[in-house]
């Protein structure tokens, strides 16, 4: 009797079972790793090693203990197929080690997904510009409409020449652009800095393209919207806090290992820049060690879970990476490949070739 196909699921988040099930009926086995998206450190790469071996698909939401390697892949096999991210990103897969191997990487870009990230990251910008936190903090003490509590007004006022605030966004990719279009109607400034996006964009969504350091000089928000690759890791440090406005607020709902964490805290620290909001951290859970815990009001955090809204966030995402492996194992080319360099391989190796 032939072996059923395995499917590695490293960091499940199937907390109803169906997609569990879905690939179940479809004849697979399934192995279950100890990470998840609430507890993002599970088994250490050699646990993953052994619980790879043999598997036709990897799937699972982000993990912190031990990036998708080379080695984990090399241990499935060679009748491995696929390494199926809930999530938008795959900085946490060896991308070209999985290209190289022939083995496609698929994400799930779903709009919920990454239109929530853009929709928080807003409410953010609301929550440190009109000092929400504070105002109501303030009332249940017992106070009253103190002047240190004054918002920030966004939009232009003509009657006394206010030019209103300028945003800049860094990285105008899905959520770049999507946090430019809800700014619209504020009408607010908006500056871009991306060099991998076509000009049209900028035109589409009324942002005036700019360099980094232009970008950080005139801004006074900094919303960062990068991807994280060889080229963004520590992207932010010390010398752009520097660049920065003393007033100016710095947003970060992007990747954690995007900014140096420290050189962040001690600009907020020094007054170099006056507040922050940030979803993401280079080490998850943040330690109860770090200085952002200490910075009172500087800072707004979120527990990377911005995009985590009822019905959204990694649900559809674990839907159509399911969908997306269902079809690999029959061979098929799903609509939600990332590395598509890897497919003409793949269909040499695996094309029409079912094993559900």
């Amino acid at each position: 009797m032939a072996r059923q196909p395995t499917v590695f699921i490293f960091a499940p988040v199937d907390e109803t079972g169906e997609c569990h099930r879905q690939i179940e009926a479809a004849g697979c086995s399934l192995v279950l790793g100890e990470a998840s998206w609430h507890t993002p450190r599970g088994n250490n790469e050699d646990q993953m090693c052994a619980m790879a071996e043999g598997a036709v698909a990897l799937m699972g939401t982000s993990i912190r203990s031990s990036p998708i390697t080379r080695r984990i892949m090399q241990a499935a096999g060679p009748g491995l197929r696929v390494v199926s991210k809930y999530t938008v990103g795959v900085d946490d897969v060896d991308v070209d080690a999985a290209t190289d191997l022939g083995i496609m990487v698929t994400h799930a870009p779903t709009e919920s997904n990454w239109g929530g990230v853009a929709e928080g990251t807003m409410a953010m910008m609301l929550a440190l510009l009109k000092k929400v936190r504070e105002r109501d903090e303030s009332m249940k003490a017992g106070g009253w409409r103190s002047p240190e509590l004054n918002g920030t007004y966004l939009g232009r006022r003509l009657e006394d020449d206010y030019p209103g605030i300028t945003v800049g966004i860094v990285g105008l990719g899905r959520i770049g652009r999507r946090l430019a279009d809800l700014l619209a109607p504020w009408r607010v400034r908006i500056l871009a800095c991306d060099p991998y996006v076509e000009p049209s964009r900028f035109v589409l969504h009324n942002c005036k393209p700019v360099d980094l350091p232009t970008l950080l000089g005139e801004s006074d928000v900094v919303s960062l919207h990068v991807t994280l690759t060889a080229e963004t890791r520590r992207f932010f440090g010390a010398r752009e806090f520097a660049l920065m406005k003393p007033a100016a607020v710095f947003i970060n709902t992007s990747r954690g290992q995007t900014v140096d964490e420290a050189a962040l805290a001690q600009a907020l620290a020094d007054g170099r820049i006056a507040a922050a909001a940030i979803d993401v951290f280079e080490d998850e859970p943040l330690p109860k060690t770090s200085p952002l815990l200490k910075l009172g009001h500087k800072v707004l955090l979120s527990a990377h879970m911005v995009s985590s809204n009822s019905r959204s966030g990694l649900y559809p995402g674990l839907l159509w990476a399911t969908r997306s492996v269902l079809r690999i194992l029959k061979g098929e080319v799903p609509d939600n490949v990332f590395n598509t360099d890897v497919l003409p391989r793949w269909r040499e190796r695996f094309g029409g070739k079912s094993i559900v």
